[in-house]
């Protein structure tokens, strides 16, 4: 499933940084802005507990984990929705993202540039909403000009429905909000609202990039950010991307735990921010589990179990005829398949089946 995060940001806040950190595809990361011109996409494993102690349990030939893709952008300056920089593409770029991860620079270092002058996260993060607003604005105005007849002048029941949500947009954009905060009663309008495409219609995720010494708690800047995203159904993250360059430096799991245990973390920014990012693309998981491997399947929250077997190939959804699901914790539980199907655990379910994030399936189809 191609589904992708953008991470975009003002030039110099350490998104090649952290891109590199995320990725092995390195991100030339240099102090002058544009050194990403092409949008590098790196194809990230997600970190999965669940999948270790499958692992540990089936014993078998191999274990694959599910992944997501990260693409890092250029850096945006202000102007770019008229073409600034390298606005159009940066714009582009992100409009076949499907969320966004906006890093803002939280950290004072003068040997590192800031495209203003001064280090304000709120006002870059400001710089880069107005920009993907002013965009959004035009796109919406634009709609509103094509459907505005249709809406009122013949008797046009979808065209009339996608303009009340454009004139919505509009509103809200020209009081200088973005999209999403606009909330829709209904799935059917959601879906219109996504389809349009609008840049501050996808789910954000903010990342402070903060110094070795607020990595654990924030600092000023991070309550700064806080306080300004209040508002929107968005989520923050702190992370210091110079603590996760050198977490990658080492060799080994058992060393790279050692370091972060020194410096009070539990886990490293990067593993939360590949779950955070997972999650903000709604994203969810299933397992399979025989010896000949235990793996992870990624599927789309809310969907059914002749969905979910489509992801594995498209015959299993073609013929589906049922899905066998053993409840992850009763796995782990009773140690074995033998184990659960003995304690009556094993439930068989059909088409209506939404399959739960960590179930364990095994699907029987006929084609």
């Amino acid at each position: 499933m191609a589904l992708q995060c953008g991470i975009v940001g003002l030039p110099n806040v350490g998104k090649s940084t952290l891109f590199n950190c995320l990725s092995n595809a390195k991100a030339q990361s240099a102090n002058f802005p544009f050194c990403t011109i092409e949008p590098n996409v790196g194809v990230i494993t997600v970190p999965d507990e669940r999948l270790n102690k499958l692992a540990e349990l089936v014993k078998p030939n191999r274990i694959l984990p599910t992944t997501v893709e990260i693409v890092d952008i250029a850096g945006l300056v202000k102007g770019a929705s008229k073409g600034e920089g390298l606005g159009n593409k940066f714009l582009a770029n992100i409009r076949e993202t499907d969320a966004i991860i906006h890093v803002l620079r939280c950290f004072d270092d003068d040997n590192i540039t800031h495209v203003d002058g001064s280090i304000n996260p709120v006002r870059d993060k400001e710089i880069i909403d107005i920009e993907l607003q002013l965009k959004d604005l035009e796109t919406v105005q634009s709609r509103i000009q094509k459907v505005e007849k249709q809406a009122k002048t013949g008797g046009d029941k979808e065209a009339k429905r996608a303009y009340d949500i454009l004139v919505q947009f509009k509103e809200a954009l020209e009081q200088g909000k973005s999209a999403r905060t606009v909330k829709f009663d209904n799935k059917e309008d959601e879906k219109i609202a996504k389809e349009l495409y609008l840049l501050t219609y996808k789910p954000v995720l903010y990342v402070c990039n903060v110094d070795e010494a607020s990595a654990v708690s924030g600092n000023n800047y991070v309550e700064q950010v806080r306080e300004s995203v209040k508002d929107e159904d968005a989520e923050i993250l702190i992370v210091a991307a110079k603590i996760e360059s050198e977490i990658a430096e080492f060799e080994s799991y058992e060393e790279r735990q050692m370091f972060l245990e020194e410096i009070g973390l539990n886990e490293s920014g990067v593993a939360r921010l590949i779950k955070s990012a997972y999650k903000l693309l709604g994203l969810q998981t299933y397992f399979t589990a025989g010896v000949q491997e235990v793996r992870a399947w990624t599927f789309t929250s809310g969907w059914k179990a002749p969905q979910c077997a489509g992801v594995i190939h498209t015959d299993f959804e073609k013929g589906f005829i049922r899905a066998e699901v053993i409840k992850y914790n009763d796995f782990i539980t009773l140690g074995s398949e033998a184990a659960v199907k003995e304690a009556g655990k094993m439930n068989v379910e059909g088409k209506e089946y939404i399959v739960q994030d960590g179930d364990i399936m095994h699907f029987r189809f006929n084609v």
